[in-house]
């Protein structure tokens, strides 16, 4: 039912797709019984509205797509593969996904897409690992999926985005606190097939997904996007660090202009 109704919502103005959508993901994480833990404000509620956001996360499972959906705002960046999936394409069309390939060929065309799409005023997220994890820790952040923040403002005069470092961490199962053995439960890498992940995950309950989210992040302060990766990465390093380890979580402040400059300089 859920299909048709955002069929015709994709069609109209406004904000009723996007609100749609997150209401899709809510319901699918109630039916799996994953409840879902916010720290931090996204910033789309804390700032003006016409500036975008890019979310930039750590991704470990398919999972990480209803549990971010139906906390956020956005539309997902995702590799191309999974346009190819049964029903999972349709679902990700629906939600206005933006498929890339990461191929020399056509990184120009799939930058300018996402870019456009910010330029009209959604907002995206990204998985800059460019890859899923196995729960235990956070990949490097790869630059190249940060060209997206670069030019925006020379494309229809738009503002250009601010980006905002997401953490997310599976810290329950079974009502308690999860532990390292527990990662692989909730990771999707490797030799996984999807069907089968789905099914050992739902003979569990008890689980929750913490998501912290740090306050946002200018990257106009930054000496290039190989910089910014190196930050963002470090953030959401250190978020799902202190979540992982039951700690207690609290979004990161931004850098100071002042200490980017000292950083940069050091660097250079």
């Amino acid at each position: 039912m859920a299909i048709p109704i955002q069929a015709v919502l994709i069609r109209l103005p406004g904000s009723g797709k996007a609100r749609f959508a997150r209401l899709y993901w809510s319901l699918v994480l109630r039916i799996l019984g994953v409840k879902v833990r916010v720290i931090g404000t996204p910033a789309t509620l804390a700032i003006r509205k016409e500036r975008p956001i890019v979310f930039v996360a750590n991704h470990s499972s398919w999972l990480d797509i209803p549990v971010l959906g139906g906390t956020l705002f956005a539309s997902f960046v995702s590799k191309e593969d999974i346009a190819h999936w049964p029903m999972i394409r349709t679902v990700a069309r629906l939600g206005r996904t933006v498929f890339v390939s990461r191929q020399r060929t056509s990184i120009e065309r799939e930058r300018e897409e996402m870019r456009m799409r910010l330029a009209e005023g959604d907002n995206l997220v990204l998985f800059p690992e460019g890859t899923t994890s196995d729960g235990t820790r956070v990949l490097p952040f790869r630059s190249t999926f940060l060209s997206v923040v670069e030019g925006l403002s020379a494309t229809q005069g738009a503002l250009p985005p601010l980006v905002q470092p997401v953490s997310l961490v599976y810290d329950r199962l079974w009502w308690l606190p999860t532990q390292r053995c527990h990662r692989a439960l909730f990771a999707y890498y490797g030799n996984h097939t999807i069907g089968s992940h789905f099914w050992r995950l739902v003979q569990n309950t008890g689980m929750r997904a913490s998501v912290l989210l740090h306050d946002p992040i200018d990257p106009a302060f930054f000496l290039d996007r190989k910089v910014l990766a190196q930050e963002l990465q470090a953030r959401v390093a250190a978020g799902a660090a202190a979540l992982r380890q039951n700690r207690d979580a609290v979004p990161l402040l931004p850098p100071s202009p002042t200490s980017l400059h000292r950083t940069t300089s050091a660097q250079t």
